[in-house]
């Protein structure tokens, strides 16, 4: 169990206030009564979700429908209780693009080359995967499967069309896309394309766009792509002629550094992460392809971000990286990202959002909760069930200034017409950060607070509150502070840390997210007796959303 700290999650200004060394002077924020006239993507309270990678699937949702890790059902539904679309859920990444589906196979996965790259794993892996899926929906409310079909062989694309059509008929309508290819652009480079370019890789495009219409598996826009990452730009393979296929989705991800080639000055350097500035050139690389896709009304997804690529490194799992990943989440649908993926790998990849106890034991207690998973939580409560418009408010010139340790967005609620929440974001270390918001906002606001002691530290995390424990059930009492704003008012925000300030007409969550209790199929240890935990969220109601 993680112990909740003790900062204050919030303190009024007053001459009453203890001496702290706070990170600057109070700020002022600016929050207009409408987002400006650029400001015109709307996303839904489901924008955030979480990418898989194939190869360790199993060891994360379970390898049976009667193994499925109590703990991913409470990860999973903690997310799902806070979003009023279904959770974006996308299984994919490099080692899939190279997998064999097998539809007679009776496992989940069998692992066919124990010489694997790491960073690149193939399996085999068979209908159970669908089973297992259907069965945590069943279990924890509504989900939007993605899944990706490989681009490597194009002179056969039997075994796609093969996949395609068994993710149309056994998911159906929870089936939201099919991306084809994972990151076609390093296939020359990682040696699985001899001389690939743009050109061959929108024919073949074509060609599997074809088989897959022959399959009948096209009766509704599904296709996405080119879930790019490093050496293409997405205008370019428009003009190519993407933009004549029947896509659903136009797809990238992106990591800021990678650790491929091992630890090195950038990839282990935490300030890069804790600067504002940063983060508007890390997401707009494909500015004039998202402006293109604009003009298709097609939208585009962040399908795959996390700290460090190629496993993440000594930073990955600290706070630090875990409030950038707020960031990124919140300026991305500033920025006209329509959805982002937090992505979660094998046991002890240091940005994982969750870790089982061992790869073998994961339907035992004893899971380690990531700072990411912190951050998808947070995120889960941002936008508004009629969708949101998000504007980063340039606090203290804080999209320019490298010494701003503060930022702050504003988020426009009804599908962006009117002021719903602001959040507010401290990357100071150990020193908290006053902030003013004006009068005629509102006449109370509602504040969340995400924080940790320090922007290293790793396990002693808490939103509003409540701190995750090893079933993936959050513990302790949630919290939210009410405060008088008719007149203005003054909300302190802890360093590190972020605020979510709800304003007085929107709806907030509140209750118990936890749907299963301690079990464990492997040691033989029971379901808790409660009544209540291990049922499907179908079928009990332990949250509720208030109206303020």
């Amino acid at each position: 169990m993680h112990l909740l700290h003790r900062i204050p999650l919030l303190a009024l200004v007053s001459s009453a206030t203890l001496q702290v060394a706070y990170a600057g002077p109070p700020l002022n924020i600016t929050f207009p009564e409408k987002p400006p006239a650029s400001s015109i993507n709307v996303v839904d309270s489901n924008f955030i979700g979480i990418s898989w990678e194939l190869s360790s699937f199993d060891t994360l949702w379970g390898k049976t429908v009667a193994t499925i890790p109590h703990a991913m059902k409470n990860y999973l539904h903690n997310i799902v209780a806070r979003l009023q679309k279904p959770l974006r859920i996308r299984v994919g990444g490099n080692g899939m693009d190279g997998s064999t589906y097998v539809p007679g196979q009776k496992t989940f996965i069998e692992h066919t080359d124990p010489e694997a790259y790491f960073n690149d794993i193939p399996v085999n892996f068979g209908p159970v995967m669908f089973d297992v899926m259907n069965s945590m929906y069943d279990t924890v409310g509504p989900m939007q499967f993605t899944i990706g079909l490989s681009m490597r062989t194009p002179h056969d694309f039997s075994n796609v069309v093969t996949l395609a059509k068994a993710a149309h008929e056994k998911l159906g309508d929870r089936l939201d896309a099919m991306l084809l290819g994972n990151e076609p652009d390093l296939y020359a480079g990682h040696g699985e394309r001899d001389a690939y370019d743009i050109p061959t890789y929108v024919k073949e495009i074509g060609d599997a766009v074809d088989h897959l219409r022959d399959a009948k598996v096209l009766d509704r826009p599904i296709i996405g792509g080119p879930t790019i990452c490093c050496g293409w730009n997405l205008s370019t393979i428009l003009d190519a002629g993407l933009d004549q296929y029947p896509y659903k989705h136009y797809t990238v991800q992106r990591y800021p550094q990678h650790n491929c080639g091992g630890p090195n000055e950038k990839n282990t350097n935490l300030t890069y992460y804790l600067s504002h500035m940063n983060v508007a050139p890390f997401l707009n690389w494909q500015q004039e392809g998202m402006a293109r896709a604009q003009e298709l009304d097609i939208p585009v997804l962040l399908t795959e971000y996390n700290s460090v690529a190629c496993g993440g490194s000594n930073i990955s799992s600290t706070f630090g990286a875990g409030l950038w990943a707020v960031d990124v989440g919140l300026k991305a649908a500033a920025v006209n990202y329509s959805a982002v993926f937090l992505h979660t790998r094998e046991h002890d990849i240091t940005y994982n959002l969750f870790d089982p106890p061992t790869p073998e034991t994961s339907t035992e207690p004893g899971w380690i909760t990531g700072s990411t998973y912190y951050s998808a939580l947070f995120l889960a409560e941002v936008a508004a069930a009629e969708g949101s418009i998000i504007v980063d408010l340039n606090l203290n010139n804080s999209n320019s200034n490298p010494e701003a340790l503060a930022a702050a967005y504003g988020i426009y609620d009804n599908g962006g017409t009117e002021r719903g929440k602001l959040a507010l974001l401290n990357f100071a270390d150990k020193q908290p950060q006053v902030y003013n918001i004006p009068a005629g906002i509102s006449s109370t606001v509602q504040v969340r607070i995400l924080t940790a002691p320090e922007v290293l530290e790793r396990k002693n995390i808490s939103w509003a509150g409540q701190t995750v424990g090893n079933n993936g059930d959050l513990q302790g009492v949630q919290m939210t502070e009410a405060v008088k704003c008719a007149d203005g008012c003054a909300i302190e925000v802890p360093g590190p840390g972020a605020a979510l300030v709800f304003l007085g007409n929107s709806r907030i969550f509140t209750g118990n997210s936890t749907i299963a209790g301690i079990g464990g199929y492997l040691s033989g240890a029971k379901i808790s007796s409660s009544p209540l935990l291990g049922l499907s969220s179908a079928l009990v109601l332990l949250s509720t959303w208030l109206m303020l």
